[in-house]
């Protein structure tokens, strides 16, 4: 009877080792299944801006690499003086949507300055980081 046991769950072990065997969608690694937001460039530096010289604008564009539609639930930032639009409507797997942040440097004080900007998603890796920087002058 034990020999029996034993052969059972060696046999269970060893059946999804054999090549050629078709995978079930539950059984495909977990990053191929679902929305996938990539973000091929997620840092832009400013560089030297005048701080009464207007709003700057940058564009981060981003790809669903996935298998099912990219939904962006919402958009943090760290102060007022940083705002983000992103597609309301879901991505389709293969798409590409754009991010476009404004960054307003007469709201903050001269010098360096360094934004982040969260993405929440329905995708797998759940949360994105954008980083903007750049040394505002009087």
């Amino acid at each position: 009877m034990k020999l029996f046991r034993f052969l059972l769950v060696f046999v269970l072990l060893l059946g999804g080792a054999f090549p050629g065997r078709a995978q079930t969608p539950c059984e495909q690694p977990a990053e191929k299944q679902g929305a996938r937001l990539v973000l091929p460039v997620a840092a832009h530096n400013f560089g030297d801006v005048a701080r009464k010289g207007g709003s700057l604008v940058h564009d981060f564009v981003f790809r669903n690499e996935g298998s099912a539609p990219l939904v962006i639930v919402r958009v943090l930032t760290s102060c007022s003086c940083f705002k983000a639009t992103f597609p309301k409507r879901p991505v389709p797997p293969g798409g590409e949507g754009i991010v476009r942040v404004t960054y307003e440097p007469l709201k903050s004080e001269p010098g360096t300055f360094s934004k982040v900007l969260q993405i929440y998603s329905n995708s797998v890796t759940g949360r994105e980081v954008i980083t903007v920087q750049g040394n505002s002058i009087e």
